[in-house]
C-alpha cells in the first residue's frame, strides 16, 4: 500500500514537472511571436508577400541549392578533417607542424574573408572559371579544422585499455577499426557532425558574395529590387530555421538516446 502511494505521488510530481516544462516553452515561444508581431505592425508600409509567392519556384530552387552546397561542404570538410587528424598523429614533424599552422591560420580568418579569397584572388591565380565553386571550397576549408578537432575528441574517447586488449588479442588494423574503434567513434561523432552541418548551413549565406544562388542571394536580390526588407528577411529567416531547427532537435534526440 505504501509503495502504491509513493508511486502515485511520484507520477503526480512527474506530471506537474512536465506541465511546468511545457508552460515555460509555451510562454517563451509566445514572447518570440509577440516580438515578431510588434516588428511587423510597426513597418512603415503594409506587408505584401505576393512578390515572394510569385518567385516561389526560384526560392524553392535556392532552398535546395543551400542544402546541396552545405552537404557537399560537410562531406568535403569531414574528409579533409580526417586527413588532417591523421597528419596530426603522424610521425612526420612536418605534417604535424603543417596541421598546426593550417589550424591557426583558419581560426584567425573570418569565414567571409576565406570565401572572398578563394572566390576571387585564388580563383584568378588558378584560372578557374566559376567563383561559386571556389566559394564552396573556401567554406569547406574553413570548417575542416573544426572537423579535425571532432575526430581528435572522438578517437581520444576510446580508453587506452581497449588498445592494450586489441594488442593482446592480436587484432590487425582492419579488425581494430572495423570492430572496436569505428563503432565507438561513430557514436561520439554523430552529434558534433550534425552541429557542424548546422553551422555550415548558416555559413552558406556568405556564398552570396561569389554569386551562389542560395537562399540569401535570391531573397536579398528581391529585397534590393522591391525595397521590401521585412518580407524578404522574414522568409529568409524562416527558410534557414526550417533546415536548422530539425537538425538541432535530431541532434538532441541522438544525444539523449546514446547517453543511456
Amino acid at each position: 500500500m505504501a509503495d502504491s502511494t509513493m508511486d502515485t505521488l511520484a507520477n503526480q510530481r512527474n506530471t506537474v514537472r512536465k506541465l511546468h516544462h511545457a508552460l515555460n516553452y509555451f510562454f517563451a515561444i509566445a514572447v518570440f511571436i509577440a516580438g515578431a508581431f510588434f516588428v511587423a505592425v510597426r513597418q512603415p508600409r503594409s506587408l505584401d508577400f505576393s512578390g515572394i509567392i510569385a518567385r516561389s519556384g526560384i526560392i524553392r530552387a535556392a532552398f535546395f541549392t543551400t542544402v546541396q552546397v552545405s552537404f557537399i561542404a560537410l562531406v568535403g570538410s569531414v574528409t579533409l578533417g580526417l586527413v588532417f587528424y591523421f597528419f596530426s598523429i603522424s610521425k612526420s614533424g612536418f605534417l604535424k607542424a603543417f596541421t598546426n599552422v593550417f589550424t591557426e591560420v583558419i581560426y584567425g580568418t573570418p569565414l567571409l574573408v576565406m570565401i572572398f579569397m578563394m572566390g576571387y584572388p585564388v580563383r584568378a591565380s588558378l584560372n578557374i572559371a566559376t567563383s561559386p565553386t571556389m566559394g564552396l571550397v573556401g567554406l569547406t576549408i574553413y570548417i575542416t579544422p573544426y572537423m579535425t578537432n571532432i575526430f581528435k575528441a572522438a578517437f581520444s574517447s576510446i580508453p587506452e585499455e581497449q588498445y592494450m586488449a586489441m594488442e593482446l588479442f592480436g587484432f590487425n588494423a582492419f579488425q581494430r577499426y572495423r570492430y572496436i574503434i569505428i563503432p565507438q567513434v561513430i557514436r561520439v561523432l554523430t552529434a558534433p557532425l550534425m552541429n557542424n552541418f548546422s553551422l555550415i548551413i548558416k555559413g552558406s549565406a556568405l556564398l552570396n558574395i561569389v554569386a551562389t544562388r542560395e537562399i540569401y542571394y535570391e531573397l536579398f536580390s528581391w529585397r534590393q529590387f522591391t525595397g521590401r526588407s521585412f518580407e524578404a528577411f522574414v522568409v529568409m529567416w524562416g527558410l534557414y530555421l526550417a533546415i536548422t531547427l530539425p537538425l538541432s532537435q535530431l541532434t538532441k534526440y541522438i544525444e539523449r538516446r546514446w547517453s543511456r
